[in-house]
C-alpha cells in the first residue's frame, strides 16, 4: 500500500511551531505518521525565513524553531515542479497548488483556504486543519 502524500501550507506549521497543542500541530504529525509531507524549495524557504521572524520569538525559542524546521525538512519530500499551477487568489499561494498537482498529493492543508481554488483541485481536497482531523483516512 503507499503511502499518502500530504501538502502543508506555511500558515498551518507556522501555527504547529507555536502552538504545540494546537490543531495545526495534530494535522502535521498526523500527516507524518500517514504518510509524506511534500514540499518544493519555495515552500521550504517560505516556511524557514517566516518562522524566523522576530515576532515569533515570543513564542518559540531559536533552538526550538531552528529544531522544528529541521524537522520538518527531515520528513519532507522535495518536489521538481515541472508544470506551473494558477488558481489561487493570492498568486503565492500558487507554489502550493504547485506541489500539490506536481507530488500528486492526496490533500493539501491549508488555514487560509479563501485563497484556494473550490475544493477538490485537480482532484486533490484542500481543507482547513479541522476538516483534515475528521475526515477518515483509509490505511
Amino acid at each position: 500500500m503507499s503511502k499518502q502524500r500530504f501538502v502543508i501550507d506555511t500558515n498551518v506549521f507556522i501555527s504547529a511551531a507555536i502552538s504545540p497543542h494546537g490543531k495545526p500541530n495534530q494535522v502535521v504529525f498526523e500527516a507524518i505518521r500517514r504518510g509524506i509531507l511534500l514540499a518544493s524549495t519555495e515552500t521550504f524557504e517560505e516556511l524557514t525565513t517566516r518562522l524566523q521572524r522576530p515576532r515569533f520569538l515570543k513564542y518559540i525559542t531559536p533552538e526550538k524553531r531552528d529544531a522544528f524546521i529541521q524537522f520538518i525538512r527531515d520528513k519532507s519530500q522535495f518536489i521538481a515542479i515541472t508544470e506551473k499551477i494558477t488558481g489561487c487568489s493570492d498568486p503565492d499561494d500558487d507554489m502550493f497548488l504547485e506541489v500539490a498537482v506536481n507530488g500528486q498529493a492526496d490533500y493539501l492543508i491549508t488555514g487560509n483556504i479563501k485563497d484556494f481554488p473550490p475544493s477538490p483541485f485537480q482532484g486533490i481536497p484542500i481543507l482547513r486543519p479541522a476538516e483534515f482531523l475528521e475526515i477518515e483516512l483509509s490505511e
